[in-house]
């Protein structure tokens, strides 16, 4: 007999924090403990946004900057705290994504946002934690894992001819849950050559229960999209690009005499065919395969003091690419960190340290520090402090086309990055607020010194970023008739020092958000909810603009019909000083789920 599942209810809009435990951290302290700026995206708010893919989810990040060159997740870079998307690591499930290519490709996430659970943003240095290329913070997109005997479909439509299609089937036999997904969304563009199409297929299988327990992930996404006007300029119009995907990894956990044990195997590969003129061959064609093997094993345990922790990870990426060539890096980790508690574990105080070794750069040493004290139950203050560290991509060191040249000279970037904060939670409420200071080296950067050379990326000098965050989200009980279901606010302010800089004219940097405020509000009557997200950002070097998003949506019990409406107020405005993003983009359809 088919019964229907029911869909998750609003009064848990934003879930209960102080319940969540941080995947991202290695250490698996909760939320609640943590004494680092961490924000999250709940599978709550996932639902209720308008948002159809990461980097739309992420918009509404304190701290925080997406910049989208096509919609709908086409492609996007994310930046953390002013860094660019060089700097940002992403992952899914605590495993990197790493691409030794460009971090143009780190938000090729190949998952779809129906298959997330979660998304942790870690603030801050993340070298300690994860070696390389955590410079201004990391972000971990955690999966759901199958839990249910059910079948899922959705169909949504609307302007520039979108289609956006979903299946998924889940199964689970006592400790054996598997669960497999298929999404295609594509539009024929809101102006000449924009048009798209995103597919994701994805497996998931776990076996066992969270003490001992065995997860397969194997997933491939691909991307095909006319890149008008995306890179170089805006006058380069034809200019077409496909990236292809796959990722798949095997994770094991088991508590062995007082240790828990996390050993971890990854391979991802990922294939970018770019063409200058879509229809025609042109000598600026390039063709990047790139491939990165994860061996990483990760421990802790309890001990007299606190909880200990260590870990040793081995990773092998290569690329093959008809511009950048053959290349290969090597890279070997050990990270350790010791959290004490101190007057019955109102104070815990954690330093570590993490050491990398390259195969083509100096071995280096990344240490950090993070202090907290509880006040009470609900209040916490913290403060934390770490070296980070980037290492140039090979399209910074060997790219080279008319308008760009690599530059096989460039030192990594560093940076000791400092913060002070406090958090506030309850079921219903949390709050935080920090302070934080990034004082970077040596930070690289693509310029020229006047408009008709080419562009080159350069150690460009000493960058201090300091910043404040602030953020507050209310959750209110939903099982009336009419009322509020919840209330969030995010507010960033960044100011960087660039007097020491030697850069005429940059093309990523220098192009930081100074103020960013976000805000949302969700409401319902009877079955019948809306959410309203607004964001409004000041840019260095572009206009500032607002940006008014709308979800309508009937649920009951075993469908959900949605009305979308992005750019409510047809805003135009960039992300980036070369795209203009569509203006109001309006879509319907309907979700269904059926348990078996």
């Amino acid at each position: 007999m088919l019964a229907m599942n029911v869909f998750a209810q609003t009064d848990t809009l934003y879930g209960d924090f102080s319940q969540i435990v941080i995947h991202e951290q290695r250490l698996g302290i909760p939320f609640k403990q943590s004494s680092r700026s961490i924000d999250i995206v709940t599978e709550e708010v996932i639902k209720a946004s308008s948002a159809n893919n990461v980097a739309e989810l992420l918009n509404d990040v304190a701290g925080v900057d997406v910049r989208q060159r096509g919609p709908h997740g086409v492609q996007s870079d994310v930046g953390i705290r002013g860094g660019n998307f060089d700097q940002t690591l992403i992952l899914i499930n605590g495993i990197k994504l790493a691409d030794p290519q460009t971090g143009h490709h780190n938000m090729n996430i190949p998952v779809a946002i129906e298959d997330i659970e979660r998304i942790e943003v870690l603030k801050g240095p993340a070298a300690r934690i994860y070696g390389i290329n955590g410079f201004s913070g990391a972000i971990n997109i955690v999966t759901k894992k199958p839990s249910e005997n059910e079948i899922s479909i959705g169909v949504h439509t609307g302007d520039y001819q979108l289609l956006d299609t979903r299946l998924g089937i889940s199964n689970t036999i006592g400790s054996f849950g598997q669960s497999a997904s298929y999404s295609r969304n594509a539009s024929n563009g809101y102006k000449y050559n924009t048009d798209y199409e995103i597919e994701h297929y994805t497996y998931q299988g776990s076996l066992g229960s969270n003490g001992n327990q065995l997860n397969l992930l194997a997933s491939h996404s691909s991307r095909k999209f006319g890149a008008n006007g995306f890179y170089a300029s805006p006058d380069f119009m034809d200019q077409y690009e496909e990236t292809h995907t796959s990722f798949v990894a095997l994770d094991y956990s088991k508590l062995i005499g007082g240790w828990y044990i996390s050993p971890k195997v990854s391979y991802r590969r990922n294939k970018d065919d770019y063409k200058f003129q879509r229809e025609s061959p042109s000598p600026f064609d390039n063709v990047h395969v790139s491939e990165v093997l994860n061996t990483e094993i990760q421990a802790r345990s309890s001990n007299k003091v606190g909880i200990f922790q260590v870990g040793v990870e081995y990773n092998i990426m290569n690329l093959e690419s008809n511009n950048l060539g053959m290349r290969e890096r090597n890279t070997a980790t050990i990270n350790a960190e010791q959290r004490f508690f101190f007057f019955d574990e109102k104070l815990d105080i954690t330093p570590g340290v993490s050491y990398s070794y390259f195969s083509d750069l100096d071995a280096k040493v990344f240490p950090g520090l993070d202090i907290g004290y509880a006040v009470n139950n609900n209040l916490k203050i913290f403060g934390n402090a770490g070296y980070t560290y980037r290492v140039p991509t090979y399209t910074d060191l060997y790219y080279e086309d008319r308008a760009n040249v690599g530059n096989e000279d460039l030192q990594p970037e560093e940076a000791l990055s400092m913060e002070v904060g406090a958090k506030y939670i309850k079921s219903n409420f949390n709050a935080q607020i920090a302070l934080f200071s990034r004082q970077g080296n040596d930070l690289i950067d693509w310029t020229k010194p006047d408009s008709t050379s080419k562009w080159q990326p350069i150690n460009i000098g000493d960058i201090t970023t300091n910043g404040l965050e602030m953020s507050a989200q209310w959750r209110f009980h939903a099982a009336g008739k009419y009322g509020l279901s919840a209330v969030g606010i995010n507010y960033t302010l960044l100011d960087a020092d660039q007097s020491d800089v030697d850069a005429f004219l940059s093309r990523y940097t220098l192009e930081h958000v100074k103020h960013q405020l976000s805000a949302r509000v969700a409401y319902h009557v009877g079955d019948i909810h809306h959410n309203l997200q607004f964001r409004y950002v000041d840019r260095v070097n572009l206009d500032n603009y607002t940006v008014v998003d709308s979800k309508l949506y009937y649920d009951t019990k075993s469908v959900r019909v949605s009305l979308n409406i992005n750019n409510l107020f047809d805003k135009i405005y960039r992300e980036t000083n070369l795209v203009e993003l569509p203006g109001r983009w309006v879509s319907i359809g309907a979700d269904i789920k059926i348990g078996y």
